[in-house]
Parts: C-alpha cells; structure tokens; sequence
C-alpha cells in the first residue's frame, strides 16, 4: 500500500481580500503549506489559518517567500544570500510563534512561487533557504523539486527532504513546471487531475506538455489553493486515491 502527503497553499489571504477556501480544503488535505507574510498573508489570518490546520490534525509548513506583497513573491529578487537567509529565518520564527499560539507547530519549510523555481537551479539562493531551516531547525523537513539544487542543499546539510510533484500544473519535458504565463500551465479539469495525480504515484510519470513522458517521484503532492475550483479538485484527487488504496497521510 502506497503513502502520500497532500499539500496545499492557503493563508494567502490580505485584509479584506481573500483567497481561496482555505477552511474546506483543510479538511481534505494532510499538510498546509501557510504563508508567512512575505508574499501574502496578514496576521490575522495566519493565525486563524493555523488554528483550521490544527482543528483537522493537518500538519502545518512554512510557505516562505521573497518580499514581494504587490507580485504575490512570483517575481524573481537578486538577492545576497545571507539576506535572503536571515528572510527566510523572519518568516519561520513568525509563522511558529502563531502556530504556536495555535496549538500546533511549524512542522516542515516549503519556498513559494519565484523562490521555489528560483532555488531549483540557483545554487546560491538554494544553499541559503537550506541553511536558513538548518539554524531555525534542522530537524525540520525541506519541500522541493526533485533534482533541485534546494533539495541537494538539504541533503549536503543534513536536512530531511521531501520531495513534491504537482497535481494542477503542466509539466516540461526535463521535469520542471511550465510557467505561468504560458497556455495551459494550470490544469483545470478536477478529473483530468485526479487521473494525473493516480499515474503519477502508481506508475511513477506524467505526461508532459509537449506530450512525452516524463518520470515523478513524490513524497507529497501539491495543490494549489488558490486555483478556481481547488477544493473540488482536492476531493476528487483524494477519493481516487483512497478508492486506488494509497493512504493519505502528513510526512511530518
């Protein structure tokens, strides 16, 4: 029988502005991956965000990312390692004290957006995100793409890694994500998904955009929050997976 976590990003609502259903998908998922204030988020909501994560036993991850509010930390920053460490370190610390006060805790790190894609060839911005976790915790997992230079950063310094493959983003044929600007990088169709996501983890692929194979291995499985239709989407995955025997289940 096969395990797998089931990620999603929530907490990214600001204000008055909200994003997503993040209640209804806590309820589905095994792992949240919850901003920290950088790319979205306000206090109130990260901490009422924890508190839904906790209620449904839902392990809670730190979604760290550039300072970028206005670009939603989907644009690439220049930045010197050891800021972006000391970054990333802020938003961990920010993120446990309000889990903390929550009744549960930060439990894993995942970058956001232009950080995540950033550090899967970046070697200087992926060595500082692994050493921002290592300092904050190095018992702390660190979520990344397979083959990313963030993940073998993780293992160079001792960090657990896991390793993520998404369910509703279209893929390249050398295993990276088509971006977002491109036509069809988000997929839509909760059953076109469902049927993805069950390939990837029985069969170990995907098909690429450009319609080859390509090979996935994952720990856990992302879906985005924040996608139209997500919570429906999260079902549905969830149900084919439970129906095919593989049990969901937190990493951390």
């Amino acid at each position: 029988m096969t395990t797998l976590d089931l990620n999603s990003d929530v907490g990214e609502s600001f204000g008055r502005w909200e994003l997503g259903d993040d209640a209804a998908i806590l309820q589905v998922v095994t792992s949240a991956n919850i901003a920290c204030g950088f790319h979205a988020g306000d206090a109130r909501t990260l901490r009422r965000t924890c508190e839904h994560a906790a209620e449904n036993a839902v392990s809670v991850g730190a979604q760290v990312s550039y300072r970028d509010l206005a670009g939603f930390g989907r644009r690439f920053i220049d930045m010197e390692p050891a800021e972006l460490t000391d970054d990333v370190l802020y938003q961990i610390g920010a993120l446990d004290g309000l889990a903390k006060a929550s009744g549960t805790r930060v439990r894993y790190v995942k970058p956001h957006g232009a950080l995540y894609n950033a550090t899967v060839h970046h070697d200087g911005q992926a060595r500082a995100v692994a050493e921002a976790v290592r300092a904050y915790d190095p018992r702390l997992p660190l979520v990344g793409l397979p083959g990313s230079r963030l993940l073998a950063w993780g293992e160079e310094l001792g960090l657990r890694t896991i390793r993520e493959a998404f369910a509703d983003r279209a893929y390249t044929a050398d295993g990276a994500l088509v971006g977002r600007s491109e036509p069809g990088a988000v997929l839509h169709d909760p059953q076109v998904v469902a049927g993805r996501v069950l390939r990837m983890v029985t069969e170990g692929e995907v098909e690429a955009a450009d319609g080859t194979t390509v090979a996935v291995t994952a720990d856990s499985v992302c879906l985005h929050g924040d996608t139209p239709g997500a919570v429906e989407m999260a079902r549905r995955v969830r149900a084919v997976l439970e129906d095919a025997g593989v049990t969901l289940r937190a990493f951390a």
